[in-house]
């Protein structure tokens, strides 16, 4: 309890979980976005080369993290087009940033809202699309009107689970943003930090807390399913 009343303590310990919930939400909403637009050209369109296109899409799922840390480092780092790039607009480069760690959740919980809203595209009607076109509706009002609220199920799950897995990103996070406290510090990267040090009680604090966050939007997941 004294620990609680602690300034220095709390601020410690509430400090990766507003920077973890921030992250997580601003990639979320660009994961959400791609992956709903994305999923639904691919569960309706049929061109050359889109196996090849969406195994790529779907990698992060199944490499190691330390793998797409490096791959977004050789990417984003100072010595790349696209990293030198950034630092001439920004006047800094964009690794060991706060938003390194956005870039590296939405690479890795992309996989997981394009699988859902592509399933649930797919689980729609074409004939009720077909429908709304021939009665003068256009592409995008069959979209936002017909096609996303049939699937909303699986763009709620999966909107979640991508949030959940932003919320939950390590590997990739502590390669190419780094673990600096109040800057780049995640709730995962600051657990393992705690623990290395012998800090327990914060460590124990830190998984409480994303243990009751990732419960409770699993839980959201299942209740939207039934």
């Amino acid at each position: 309890m004294d620990l609680l009343l602690n300034k220095d303590f709390m601020q410690e310990f509430l400090s990766p979980i507003w920077l973890s919930i921030k992250i997580a939400t601003i990639s979320g909403i660009v994961v959400i976005l791609l992956g709903t637009l994305i999923g639904r050209i691919f569960a309706r369109k049929s061109f050359k080369g889109k196996a090849i296109l969406e195994t790529i899409l779907m990698l992060p799922m199944v490499l190691p993290p330390t793998v797409v840390g490096f791959i977004l480092i050789v990417v984003f780092g100072r010595n790349s087009i696209v990293g030198q790039a950034i630092e001439w607009l920004f006047n800094q480069p964009i690794i060991f940033t706060w938003w390194a760690a956005v870039i590296a959740s939405i690479v890795v919980a992309f996989p997981l809202m394009y699988q859902s809203a592509k399933s649930g595209f797919q689980g729609v009607d074409l004939e009720i699309e077909e429908a709304a076109r021939l009665d003068g509706a256009s592409e995008w009002k069959v979209f936002l009107f017909i096609s996303v609220p049939l699937a909303s199920k699986a763009l709620i799950s999966g909107s979640i689970l991508s949030f959940a897995r932003a919320l939950g990103e390590f590997g990739a996070t502590l390669m190419f943003a780094g673990n600096i406290p109040g800057e780049t510090q995640t709730i995962p990267t600051a657990i393992y930090i705690a623990i290395d040090s012998g800090n327990l009680n914060m460590a124990w604090m830190w998984v409480i807390s994303i243990v009751i966050l990732s419960f409770l939007m699993l839980l959201i997941v299942r209740v939207k399913q039934e």
